[in-house]
């Protein structure tokens, strides 16, 4: 980060949340300190005053509101974050009296509080490196390679983009399906990049991430004196996205009875602000998306048919990382390199047995997981290639390790595997061969389980598992 460094300020009394939010922003070169209370957060700024506050509201001693009011006396215009996992109206409402720069309920994605650190420093005199950072990728790409950040050419995700990109300067409503993970925001973000509205503004909207509330507010807008604490008009993503693009990021979570008025905004083309008079007109492109099965919704009441036939116009469905095997190595190193950058790391290859645990391994949290376990590896890899223990801890991780996954190649010096000791005719299982396989290896490294670990490509803990389930299995001494 270039210029003055940005200081936030954590308070929270919850050790987990404070350590999670210390992490993501110490990476992203912020200087970070927190505190546990109140008090002590009151104590820290006047000491060394900080450029962003996130605050949690229930705290022992003086909470998150009292916290707001006593910041806001000193320094009116500093951006103020209630975060808090007990929301209630009344809370929602003094945040709002009190000026905060916004409300957050917990468990929050930690991407959401990045981005909206980001906005709040953009918006002052220095925009901050996030923001920066992606205005410099935009300038670099040229026409073909404005989708720096979709990496890949499975011929299912071309179509997809060829699709979106026909579709870019319409005003067709598109809902983007797939599971998580699989880059659904960022096919978002290509449309209104590759759209004629691409100069105008993108709001994106979670539509999971607030109480029920203040969704409706958010959405459309409030007029001074529509409820109690409104002590201002302001304007809903609606409004704000004229001109552009609007994100409802998962659509399927907004409750029924705003579906109604969802659906009369996407047909008018105008929307009513709590406790207005008259419609204000806009002009916006919809875009949609959401990891659960609308149909399925439909049928179970929990969704509007006339709503979702009114998304569904334009379907995007993108497809899991398992169904693009031939984008996995290319994904990995893109995000090897990206990371290595980041973090001022030597930039590593990955190791044989790596590439072919990446390639046959199925990939539940699709492009997210790779990128959070090739975050880690780069991090915590001590070797001279990145070897499957450093993207992936056996037993905390859950995934198990399918040694059959990391067969060796002709390339690689390792152990080969033979029929000794089975009788005549008899299929081996993969069991069989995986148990074969250890032991030929240990017998070659006359019982070195550091040696016979780093042949097979496993750590030397898998090792010691799998020689522990053999015992207790009677299959070997």
């Amino acid at each position: 980060m270039t210029g003055k460094l940005q200081k936030i300020l954590i308070a929270d009394d919850d050790r987990e949340w404070r350590m999670v939010l210390y992490e993501a922003f110490s990476r992203k070169g912020y200087g970070v300190s927190v505190a546990e209370s109140g008090n002590m957060a009151l104590d820290l700024f006047e000491k060394n005053p900080a450029d962003f506050i996130i605050t949690d509201i229930n705290m022992p001693g003086m909470g998150g509101i009292e916290l707001l009011e006593r910041l806001r006396a000193t320094r009116p215009e500093l951006p103020v974050v209630l975060i808090t996992a007990h929301a209630t109206v009344e809370t929602a409402v003094s945040a709002m009296k009190l000026g905060a720069f916004d409300y957050l309920l917990k468990p929050f994605p930690v991407e959401s509080m990045l981005d909206i650190a980001a906005r709040a420093f953009a918006s002052g005199s220095q925009p901050d490196s996030l923001i920066q950072a992606l205005r410099d990728s935009r300038e670099k790409n040229d026409g073909t390679a404005k989708n720096k950040y979709i990496v890949g050419g499975d011929p299912k995700l071309s179509r997809v983009l060829q699709k979106a990109k026909s579709v870019a300067s319409s005003k067709a409503t598109v809902l983007i399906l797939g599971e998580s993970g699989t880059g659904k925001e960022m096919i978002a973000r290509y449309i209104h990049d590759e759209s004629n509205r691409k100069e105008g503004p993108f709001v994106a909207l979670n539509c999971a991430a607030l109480p029920e509330g203040l969704l409706e507010s958010e959405l459309f807008g409030h007029e001074k004196g529509a409820f109690t604490g409104a002590i201002y008009t302001k304007k809903g993503k609606f409004e704000l996205a004229d001109g552009g693009t609007l994100l409802l990021d998962e659509i399927g979570e907004i409750p029924l009875h705003l579906q109604a008025k969802l659906l009369r905004v996407l047909q008018e083309e105008e929307v009513d602000r709590l406790g207005g008079r008259f419609p204000v007109k806009v002009d916006v492109h919809v875009l949609a998306t959401t990891n659960r099965n609308l149909e399925e919704s439909v049928r179970n009441g929990e969704f509007r048919q006339d709503l979702y036939y009114r998304l569904n116009v334009i379907p995007l469905t993108l497809p899991p990382l398992r169904e693009r095997k031939e984008d996995v190595e290319r994904l990995a190193e893109y995000f090897i390199e990206r990371f290595s950058r980041q973090y001022a790391k030597h930039v590593k290859k990955m190791s044989k047995s790596s590439q072919r645990r990446f390639a046959h391994y199925d990939w539940p949290g699709n492009i997210r997981e790779m990128e959070n376990l090739v975050e880690r590896a780069v991090l915590l890899s001590l070797s001279d290639e990145l070897e499957p223990w450093d993207f992936w801890d056996e037993e905390a991780d859950g995934a198990g390790f399918d040694l059959m996954s990391g067969l060796p190649d002709s390339s690689t010096p390792s152990v080969s595997f033979s029929a000794d000791g089975m009788e005549s005719g008899e299929m081996a299982s993969l069991r069989d061969v995986e148990r074969q396989m250890i032991m030929q290896a240990l017998q070659k490294t006359d019982d070195n389980r550091t040696h016979a670990a780093k042949m097979l490509g496993i750590s030397v803990r898998t090792l010691r598992n799998k020689l522990h389930e053999y015992r207790s299995q009677g299959l070997i001494d």
